[in-house]
């Protein structure tokens, strides 16, 4: 094997056995994640290291660009987003509270000491003659243990926490939706910049070769000097929105290394274009509107069955509890301080103890209103959120076929804006035409190549919000008409 195909093979083997380690390490604890992260990116960096390489692009004076895909870009973030990781961070301490509370239903043991000395002991007076009672030192150690027997509170409780857990995990996936919506969105508009940029230069290129072609018969004398100076402006006008398209490409890596939780220095690029979009769009896209997965709804419900179980909570406040408790200690006292001399008398007890609620002034009817009017507002909030999702679907879904009308009648108009385009400069060069009817046609071919883009880029926008409330955690191919 050469030296030139060397390099991109260990390059790709490297990549893959650093992915297969991310899956293995996947299943492993929580403080594996880290691990697990920086590996994604080092073999994403590897194979995209080796691709360039083979191509023959990693001369010195060019540097590497870190090309990803919407796949790629997607698995970074879903693993190097700050806000994806403190969401992770929520679920693990609402576990962590949730063996908290479980601890309650175990015995409490704990261990005391104490050493008291009277200043002034206490007398006591009888038949006209006073005596002090009790020893200078006093001193006790023992173990105290208390747990309950019948607490049906401290039952329900741990169900309420049980729930808190179930939402908190909900919640991490929501931030999960959320971020697969913003990267791809991100992802778009960059493709979006990159096609305009595309446009817009050659707009400026053929506004310069017009303007050479200009220059040329005004040197003869073959055109009027406002030709001339018309031409230049164009070529004026042209560079703006040039360099405006560069700028929003650069933005829009910005605003996707930002969401991908990497370098803003490092140099990184989309792969495709929006024209790899246009089978999708021609295969139309299958949006059922099953909200069961929406997890607005799913968090609404969750929080409908915590406010349950704290209504169960609040009346088990009616109910008798058990507990039993014991210990066992040693006392002693003594006049001195020499320990030796001490004798330790040991004794022991077994508590068992019923407490029975009768009267609290109210508050525990006040607090069993209040939750089942928790309830209720929020089986109220359900519906309205219910509806607005579903009318958010309809909206969506129509200006998906608004798009892709869009679509098609930009693509017919293309192809003839651009022979308008070709007849016009022709026209001109044989002097059949002016430079306004060139300006013209330029401006309606650019029109036509904008319109398909945006046509195109709007269609994956509402498509990636349908996709996010129905609840969809991977938007690469989700709703796609014949994919298998």
């Amino acid at each position: 094997m050469g030296g030139g195909s060397f390099f991109p093979f260990f390059c790709r083997i490297f990549a893959l056995g650093f992915l297969g380690t991310k899956i293995r390490h996947e299943k492993q604890e929580m403080n594996m994640k880290k691990i697990a992260r920086s590996l994604v990116v080092c073999a994403l960096a590897c194979m995209t290291l080796a691709s360039t390489y083979a191509q023959g692009t990693t001369s010195a004076s060019k540097p590497l660009v870190l090309v990803l895909s919407l796949e790629q870009a997607l698995e970074i973030a879903l693993n190097e987003n700050p806000t994806v990781q403190i969401a992770d961070q929520a679920v693990e301490i609402k576990q962590y509270a949730k063996k908290g509370a479980y601890a309650s239903l175990w015995p409490e043991i704990s261990a005391s000491a104490t050493w008291q000395r009277y200043v002034k002991k206490q007398r006591m007076h009888f038949q006209g003659q006073t005596f002090e009672v009790g020893t200078t030192n006093t001193y006790s150690a023992g173990l105290q243990a208390v747990m309950p027997l019948v607490n049906v509170q401290l039952w329900k409780s741990l169900q309420l926490s049980a729930a808190d857990v179930e939402l908190a995990v909900e919640q991490a996936r929501a931030s999960r939706i959320d971020m697969v919506e913003q990267v791809s969105k991100a992802f778009y508009q960059v493709l979006l910049a990159k096609d305009s940029y595309a446009v817009y230069q050659r707009v400026y290129n053929n506004a310069v070769e017009n303007h050479k072609i200009v220059e040329k018969k005004y040197a003869v004398g073959a055109v009027s000097e406002y030709d001339f100076i018309r031409s230049q402006v164009s070529v004026s006008n042209a560079e703006p929105n040039l360099l405006n398209a560069e700028n929003a490409i650069v933005v829009g890596l910005w605003q996707l290394k930002a969401l991908l939780g990497m370098d803003l220095q490092l140099d990184i690029d989309c792969a495709g274009a929006l024209a790899d979009f246009e089978q999708v769009m021609m295969a139309g896209f299958a949006a059922e509107g099953d909200l069961s997965s929406n997890t607005t709804l799913k968090q609404i419900d969750l929080q409908e069955e915590m406010l349950t179980k704290q209504l169960e909570l609040q009346r088990a406040a009616n109910l008798p509890s058990l507990a039993l408790s014991g210990n066992f200690s040693y006392t002693a006292m003594d006049e001195t301080m020499k320990f030796s001399n001490y004798r330790w008398n040991p004794y022991s007890a077994v508590v068992v103890s019923l407490d029975v609620p009768i009267f609290a002034g109210g508050k525990r009817r006040a607090n069993i209103n209040q939750a089942k009017a928790n309830i209720n507002s929020l089986q109220l909030q359900r519906e309205q959120a219910e509806r607005q999702l579903r009318t958010a679907l309809m909206q969506y879904e129509s200006n998906m076929r608004t798009n892709v009308k869009e679509y098609y009648a930009s693509s017919q108009n293309i192809a003839q804006a651009k022979r308008g385009y070709d007849i016009a400069v022709k026209r001109y060069e044989v002097g059949g035409g002016t430079l306004v009817d060139v300006d013209n046609s330029q401006l309606a071919y650019t029109q036509a190549e904008l319109s398909r883009s945006t046509a195109i880029f709007n269609y994956l926008l509402n498509r990636t919000s349908i996709e996010k409330i129905v609840g969809a955690e991977n938007f690469a191919h989700y709703g796609d008409k014949g994919d298998n």
